[in-house]
């Protein structure tokens, strides 16, 4: 099926992304929606703008989209977006979030185009884990939940991120893959980048009890 990958350059999306070729559906487009505020409910904020790097290394096209960032207007710009390309289906990184999943689903039905969610129901860690054990490599860009401070801005997702992230759900509750909105993340390399992207230059952005991963400068540097 040809499909359109809505995509962050976090990992969920991009994972989708990967399971989505891997069952056979052919990327024409990366689809990434720019919010113009930081606190959009449907769509990525920190580093999005690194998404122009992130269809570089994977060598596809790429169509950039701004919404208002407003609860109830983010949808509709992003039917607009869709109901203009030559697809069958649309691939999401949802993997728990109904609000998401549901609002996608609806478009899609709209557009008769299929919704392919291949994260959904998944299991947290276990979903993390996967992606590690798959080559991804991974970065926090933001942190907004109890345990976790301003150390995990640009820490690496590894074996060890992964278990403390599962005793801080033990603890606090903090989901381990980060759905419920208190981290996000980039991604550096993955299965199907033809070439990386380096960070040359970050500053982490720390407000009281949550922040972000400002990356002023990237690259794309060969594997």
């Amino acid at each position: 099926m040809r499909i359109a990958a809505l995509c962050s350059g976090g990992k969920d999306s991009s994972y989708a992304l990967w399971l989505a070729m891997q069952q056979g559906h052919e990327v024409a487009h990366i689809v990434a929606m720019i919010p113009r505020r930081e606190d959009s409910w449907m769509f990525h904020f920190p580093n999005i703008k690194l998404i122009d790097l992130f269809a570089k290394c994977a060598e596809l096209s790429l169509i950039k989209a701004e919404t208002s960032g407003e609860r109830e207007r983010e949808p509709a710009d992003l039917k607009r977006v869709l109901q203009g390309l030559n697809v069958e289906g649309v691939v999401s990184g949802a993997i728990a979030s109904s609000y998401q999943k549901n609002r996608i689903e609806r478009i899609c039905d709209e557009l008769g185009l299929k919704s392919i969610t291949p994260l959904w129901g998944k299991d947290p860690a276990e979903l993390l884990r996967e992606m590690l054990v798959t080559g991804f490599k991974i970065i926090v860009t933001s942190a907004a939940a109890q345990g976790l401070n301003q150390s995990w801005l640009g820490r690496e997702l590894d074996e060890k991120a992964l278990g403390d992230l599962i005793e801080l759900n033990k603890k606090y509750g903090v989901n381990p893959a980060g759905e419920g909105g208190e981290f996000e993340t980039l991604v550096l390399d993955a299965p199907f980048f033809k070439n990386k992207i380096e960070v040359m230059e970050a500053e982490p952005i720390w407000r009281g009890t949550s922040g972000y991963y400002l990356i002023k400068r990237a690259k794309i540097v060969g594997k």
